[in-house]
């Protein structure tokens, strides 16, 4: 297991060189400017976002499509993953995250529209969608598209396990094991069970689940944060001169939060922030095709808010509790472990400090899980057609379990490779199908026509298929 991990290790390092930091944060940037800067229609995109649109063909409403895509991004990214970025990249690392989600809200929209606007349905009338029908459907060289859609979905499946399961499931088990001493085999057992009985319901049950978890548990952990940041308000204005200046450190500094350099900041920061948010990576794209919606332009100006409160708010927020803390005189900066930094910042609060963290880790995690599990099942749909899709979810039920017990460091250095080569043909739809997104755009947003229906007819998967 210890060669395998350092196999692992020396792969994810390879993939998340900067190379891969230039193509994802410079993807952010590009389509920043071809979307005219979509980011200023935020507004907007959350006024829809609680406005029912009953205009278009669709498995769940709107509401329902971001709380699942929320559920899924709103996890262990933000507690353990911040955590984790500060810990191993420095406190410049919150800074990179924080600007990864701000320009990653225009790569959401993008990817997010070229997947609705390329969605299909099965002959059961379910949507099916995300960039293996983009690059499928999308793309001039037909033979390409394909190919690249098929290891976009081989990915999705994958990744699911870890960014989806693997992650979220350790993070749970250690912090209680933590804080309440209960082995992580017990906890693994019960996050089975529970994972399992709601996945036995398909899609509309978990969007009902996460309807009802996710803006509960964002209120319980934002009033968390803001309780810590209060306690330390005094440090919370060195925090973000730490934080902005460690950023663009030009190299390490030894000792004290400054020993590390813009590299292991901006190294951190992106993937990290990747990993909360998951722009450029075409997960929340694949749900976003479910949605009930009117036109592509609308559904992914609402899909892009998930970016915004998930990087831009909460870990933002996490990021100033760790950092405050650890500027002030009693803090902590030895820590290599996230999980065990931020249950110390949090500890801050007598008794009930640990109590909310873990509380909003499991909720966090446990919705995470649940909205994972359709993206990877959606993934192994289109390789392996609809009998793929209970075996899929027996095993993904399992890996909780399995995911609960492993080393911490193995399990992120898998989720972070898996996320990497996810990146890769997502980025590619992206950046090929630009015209059609700047397109798509004009058409719906200049002249105000957000609720003009999109009139084209949505192929059947199975007769796309016969026909090739």
């Amino acid at each position: 297991m210890e060669t395998f991990a350092k196999i692992v290790s020396v792969i994810d390092g390879w993939l998340w060189g900067p190379w891969l930091l230039i193509l994802l944060f410079g993807t952010h940037l590009y389509l920043t400017f071809k979307t005219g800067f979509i980011q200023r229609k935020l507004g907007l995109g959350i006024k829809l976002s609680v406005t029912r649109d009953a205009s278009g063909e669709g498995d769940v409403s709107q509401f329902g499509a971001l709380t699942t895509a929320l559920a899924s991004t709103i996890g262990t990214g933000n507690i353990i993953g911040v955590g984790t970025a500060v810990a191993l990249g420095g406190p410049g690392a919150v800074l990179w995250m924080w600007l990864t989600g701000v320009f990653g809200i225009a790569t959401k929209y993008s990817e997010s529209l070229i997947a609705v606007k390329y969605r299909v349905k099965t002959r059961r009338g379910a949507m099916l969608g995300g960039a293996m029908f983009a690059l499928e459907r999308g793309l001039k060289n037909k033979k390409l598209g394909r190919c690249l859609g098929i290891l976009f979905a081989a990915f999705a499946a994958l990744a699911a396990f870890g960014i989806g399961v693997g992650v979220q499931s350790n993070a749970v088990a250690d912090l209680v094991q933590r804080n309440f001493h209960i082995d992580t085999r017990i906890s693994g057992i019960i996050m089975m069970i529970f994972t399992g009985l709601v996945l036995i319901g398909g899609l509309k049950v978990i969007s009902k689940v996460c309807e009802g978890l996710v803006p509960f548990m964002a209120v319980v952990y934002t009033l968390g944060c803001i309780v810590c940041l209060i306690m330390n308000a005094q440090y919370v204005g060195p925090a973000v001169a730490v934080i902005c200046k460690a950023a663009f450190a030009p190299k390490a500094v030894t000792g004290g939060l400054f020993g590390y350099g813009l590299m292991a900041a901006a190294r951190y920061g992106i993937a990290r922030g990747l990993f909360s948010n998951e722009s450029g990576m075409g997960s929340a794209p694949i749900v976003a095709s479910a949605a009930k919606t009117a036109n592509p332009v609308r559904q992914a100006l609402v899909s892009m808010t998930g970016t915004f409160w998930d990087t831009v708010v909460v870990c933002l927020m996490t990021g100033l509790v760790i950092v405050s803390y650890e500027v002030a005189p009693n803090g902590s900066s030895g820590f290599a472990n996230g999980g065990a930094l931020t249950n110390e910042a949090f500890a801050q609060i007598p008794v009930i400090g640990p109590i909310i963290l873990t509380f909003g880790l499991i909720t966090f995690a446990f919705s995470t899980i649940l909205g994972w599990s359709y993206y990877g099942e959606r993934g192994a749909e289109y390789l392996f057609g609809s009998k793929i899709n209970l075996p899929y979810r027996i095993l993904y039920t399992l890996i909780v379990y399995v995911g609960a017990t492993m080393s911490l460091n193995l399990v992120w250095d898998i989720a972070d490779a898996l996320n990497a080569l996810m990146i890769l043909p997502n980025i590619v739809a992206i950046l090929l199908l630009g015209g059609v997104i700047t397109a798509e755009t004009k058409k719906y947003l200049d002249g105000n026509h957000i609720e003009d229906i999109d009139t084209t007819p949505i192929p059947v998967m199975e007769e796309l298929r016969k026909s090739k």
